[in-house]
């Protein structure tokens, strides 16, 4: 009996350790599949795949674990995603402006970790844009040549991006068609204030750039055709206009930002 006891005490023994060792692999298995699912390629794979589906939380919720990530590429599609989530309708207001401000240094952490990525550079100009929203028409003026100086470095960066492109002609239409209060607030701002008008506008081919974006990709984006309807009613050609509103009004809404188009 006493031989019995301990052989089977040893047995337990030996089965405990035996069990502890088994969890103990399983224990690191499970850290070494983490760490496997969470490689830069595996997730960012996986963001645009979101992305491209228009699962906009989904995306959010993705990225947001990787917030204290050193990868640029990781950090400016969370600025992305960021702002995507504030444009949502059932953002609350507050939520909203906590995501723009977010968004804003998510896309300023992605330039540090690298200077040279375009879509950080694009996507830092949109961001501060739209803290200005929130921060009052100085700021938003004073912010403006920032703003259009990121636009132009990923442009310098990748010159085929449409959509920084399609940014840089908005921008000279927001100054075409900035009213008289805010030139002035523009004038004390600036030694030499950023100015454009809609027939500056045109000469320097930013109307021709939103036409050209047009003819390689007529499904770019519902807002390049709502501009080119917009910019031709400012020159006062209703007839292009008609033709180019009404493909914005056509255009398939998929976004919150197409149906506000």
């Amino acid at each position: 009996t006493q031989v019995l006891g301990k052989s089977l005490r040893r047995g337990v023994v030996l089965s405990t350790g035996s069990f502890l060792v088994y969890e103990a692999h399983k224990l690191i298995s499970g850290f070494a599949e983490v760490h496997a699912s969470f490689k830069v390629e595996d997730v960012i794979e996986q963001a645009d795949y979101l992305y491209g589906s228009g699962e906009t939380e989904k995306l959010y919720r993705l990225l947001v674990q990787h917030k204290n990530s050193d990868d640029a590429e990781l950090l400016w599609r969370l600025a992305r995603s960021s702002r995507d989530l504030a444009q949502l309708g059932s953002t609350s207001a507050e939520e909203k402006r906590q995501l723009t401000y977010d968004s804003l240094e998510y896309a300023k952490k992605a330039l540090e970790k690298n200077e040279s990525n375009f879509a950080a550079h694009k996507w830092y100009g949109i961001c501060l844009s739209d803290v200005g929203d929130y921060e009052g028409i100085k700021t938003k003026i004073g912010n403006a040549v920032i703003i259009k100086e990121h636009f132009q470095r990923a442009i310098e960066l990748n010159p085929k991006d449409a959509t920084t492109i399609h940014l840089i002609g908005i921008w000279c239409y927001s100054f075409a068609e900035m009213p008289w209060y805010q030139r002035k607030i523009a004038a004390t701002l600036f030694a030499t204030p950023p100015t454009s008008t809609f027939q500056e506008y045109t000469t320097n081919s930013h109307l021709k750039l939103f036409s050209c974006l047009y003819a390689a990709d007529p499904n770019f984006y519902s807002k390049n055709l709502l501009f080119l309807g917009k910019t031709y009613l400012k020159l006062n050609n209703k007839k292009m206009a008609l033709l180019w509103l009404s493909k914005a009004k056509e255009y398939p809404a998929q976004t919150e930002e197409d149906k506000q188009v």
